[in-house]
Order: structure tokens, then sequence, then C-alpha cells
């Protein structure tokens, strides 16, 4: 097996390879560092820890935020609710964090099926752009590997490959982001719902079930929180379908004892229990009154978020991985896979945000991730295909892609061919060059 340190992609750079080092291991330690801090902070760390802090959506979108661009630009100036990295929500919050898709999904999940629509419903919100992050992952190998604990998981057994390259467990934090079982948080708030409709002893039992039901629900989701990091596209879409899945099986988990519940209450506990979701909805929607990007319908929103997305990389593509005609065509295939799954995803945005009762909006939310599940397999497939007739060194390219757009705006043309030195801040390009270079290598590493 080639040596490391011998592979270097960039011409010239061998004469600068100590410095180029050098400044690699620096900015990665000081990225490191700001991700370690930020997980540790009053923001993320803290609010975890806050008994029902997880309850309001926008709490959860600025942890999302705080943790999610840490290790951007050095770690300053980064974090705040609305700044930060091209695959950032409408709502503020992310889809990816670090290694982790759809923090907080139990959350969102419950969040919109008994409270229902409010602005920027973060439920809504998870779509093609997600799937768009796991193909271009921001995230750079440095970077990934400081959301595990150090000295663990984020230590590459390089001779050893990517199987055995996260072997110890996430962190708390990311854990806790992944999806929390304990019942004043993933649970219904039994005391609200009681007060509210006044249930007889029959109605009690079938609460009491389904908060049981609900709380499993919760314990699974957790139970897809990843054990190992995701350094290849591949792997990520991987990670992604099998999250997926468990929001889908939580869904067939809560969805009888919700329904049976439900269909118990006569119709005025019925007509109490939704006026909860729409006093609810009411709180966020002057909540986020003031917020940009706020306000809207259910399809408005969701419609907004799924074309809201950075362009096709394909002078990129063609710059740095040369494809062979062969490669092309499955790269086109590709590129037409998640066309598809972008159109497939915007057709699928509800048409109104009228559903008024929990049955129904679960039963909405369960085939909407059914849409979600089929576009990630979809690109997945193709993604495969492409992915596997690439070399190692073109893999490595490929995976530079999106790690290079740090702080890049999009480009309408759809080109993004700008360079890694012309997308840096003034005075940055030697560093991210060098940083880039370091990433690559490091993935040449995992992808032997």
């Amino acid at each position: 097996m080639k040596r490391i340190a011998e592979f270097n992609p960039a011409a010239g750079v061998g004469r600068n390879r100590n410095a180029a080092g050098f400044a690699t291991n620096r900015q990665a330690s000081v990225r490191s560092n700001a991700i370690h801090s930020a997980l540790r902070s009053r923001a993320v760390a803290g609010a975890l820890h806050r008994p029902g802090a997880l309850r309001s959506p926008n709490a959860r979108a600025r942890i999302a935020a705080a943790a999610a661009v840490a290790g951007w630009h050095e770690g300053h100036g980064q974090g705040h609710f609305h700044d930060g990295g091209w695959w950032r929500h409408r709502n503020g919050g992310y889809g990816w964090v670090g290694p982790v898709f759809w923090p907080f999904a139990y959350d969102d999940l419950y969040d919109y099926t008994l409270w229902g629509y409010g602005y920027d419903d973060p439920f809504w919100g998870y779509g093609y752009g997600d799937i768009y992050a796991g193909l271009f992952s921001p995230y750079d190998y440095d970077a990934l590997a400081a959301y595990w604990p150090q000295g663990g998981g984020g230590s590459a057994r390089r001779s050893q490959g990517a199987a055995q390259d996260t072997q110890s467990a996430p962190p708390e934090q990311l854990v806790q982001m992944c999806g929390e079982n304990k019942s004043d948080i993933a649970g219904l708030p039994l005391d609200q719902i009681q007060k509210a409709i006044q249930p007889n002893d029959v109605q009690r039992a079938a609460l009491d079930d389904l908060a049981r039901a609900s709380t499993k629900a919760a314990q699974d989701i957790k139970a897809a929180c990843p054990n190992q990091i995701a350094l290849t596209a591949p792997a990520r879409l991987a990670d992604m379908q099998t999250r997926i899945e468990a929001m889908i099986a939580a869904v067939a988990t809560v969805q009888p004892p919700l329904q049976k519940f439900y269909d118990l209450l006569n119709d005025d506990q019925k007509t109490r229990l939704n006026a909860l979701g729409q006093n609810q909805r009411q709180n966020q929607q002057r909540a986020a009154a003031t917020k940009k990007n706020s306000g809207g319908s259910l399809a408005q929103s969701c419609g907004a978020e799924q074309a809201n997305i950075a362009p096709w990389p394909s002078a990129d593509i063609e710059a740095k991985l040369h494809p062979t005609e062969t490669q092309r065509a499955s790269l086109a295939a590709l590129q037409d896979a998640t066309a598809k799954a972008s159109d497939t995803l915007k057709a699928a945005c509800p048409p109104n945000d009228d559903t008024i009762t929990p049955t129904a909006r679960l039963e909405a939310a369960g085939r909407r991730l059914d849409v979600l599940l089929q576009a990630v397999k979809s690109v997945r497939t193709a993604l495969d295909d492409f992915y596997g007739s690439l070399s190692d060194e073109q893999k490595a390219q490929f995976e530079a892609i999106g790690p290079s757009r740090q702080g890049a705006a999009a480009d309408p043309s759809g080109t993004m061919a700008q360079s890694t030195a012309s997308a840096a801040p003034h005075g940055h390009s030697h560093r991210r060059h060098a940083n880039i270079n370091g990433m690559i290598r490091r993935l040449m590493s995992v992808v032997r």
C-alpha cells in the first residue's frame, strides 16, 4: 500500500510539504478545539440538560446551529442562529450536525403530530437539501473526527481501513441530539392532555399505552444514532436511510395507540385536544413573527426548502476527478437521480396546513417519510454505481468537493468552479489549500 505521505494530488506542493503539513495540523487542532468547546458549552450541553428545553423548536434549531458550524472559519464568528453553512435549514437549524443526520428527529416528529404546523416547521424542512449535503458533505476528515471523543473513534486506524475507524461511543451531546428517551422530553405531555380532556378510566389507560409507545418510539430512533463516523458519501446516505427507517418504524409504533386513544374521545374532548395544538401553533407564530425567512403556508415553506440548495457541482467534479467516459455515464445517472428526487420531494409537499387532528398529522408525517426514504434509496443506488467506478484518488477528490466550498456563495450558473483559494477569505488561501490536501491524504488511507 502506498504510504500516505507519498500521495499529494496538488502539483508543486511537494517542496512545501512540511509547511503545508504544519498548517494543516494547526488548523485541524484549532477546529477540533472549537468543536469540542461548542459541544461542552452552555448553548449546547447546558440546553440539552435543561428539563423541557428541547420542547421548543426554536431552541433545538439554536442548539443544532451552534454545534453544526462550530469548526468553520477556524471556530471564529460561527454558531450564530442565522449564520453559517450552505446546508442550513430555513428555520435556522441544520439537517447534518457533524456525523449526525436529523438531530432531534423524534422531537420534530412529535411536535408536528401533536401540535401541527408552525412557522418553518422543522419536520417539513427535511428533504433534498439534506441528501445533497450527504453527497457533498461540508465536513472534512478532521472536522468529522473532532465530533467524536478525543483519542476515540475519530482517530483512524488507517492500516485497518474504515471498518474499524470509529470504535468508541459518540459523545453524550450527539447521543442526546439523536433522541432522548427521558419522559420529560420524549414522552407525551400527560398532565396537559389530561387537564384539557378530563379522561375517564378507559381513556386514561389508553393514554398510558400511548405514552409507553411514544417512549419506545423515541428509544428506537435514538438507537439509530451512528456509532461510526461516515467518511464517504455512500456511508452517509446509508446513515440517512437507517435514520429515516427508524422514524418510519416509530410512526408504526405510535399510530395504533394514538388512533385508539383518539377514537375513545367524545366530540367535545376531541375539540379541546385539537385546541391545544391550535394554541401551540399560535404561540410559535408569535415567537417566529420577527424571524427572517419565516412565514407562509406549510406548502410554501416545504417547497422553498426543497428549492433552497446549492447547485450541482459539475465543473468541480470534472476538474477534480477527470472522469472517464464510462464514469461520466454513471455520473449522469446520479445527477438524474438527484434531480428526480428533488422533484419528487417538491411534489410531496402538502397542499395546505389545515390538518387539525393528531392522527391525520401523524399519517401525513408517515407519508412524507416514505417519500424521503424512496428518494434516498434511489440516489444511493446511483451513487453506489458511480462511486464504485472511481479510483482511490478520485474518491478522495470527490469527498473534498464539499469542504472546499467552505464559505463560498452558491453560483447561480451551476458551475461552482471556484478554486479553493478563491473561495477562501483574504489571507487564508494557503491554509485552506493545505487543509484540503491534508483531508485528501487522510481519505486516501480510508478508501483503501
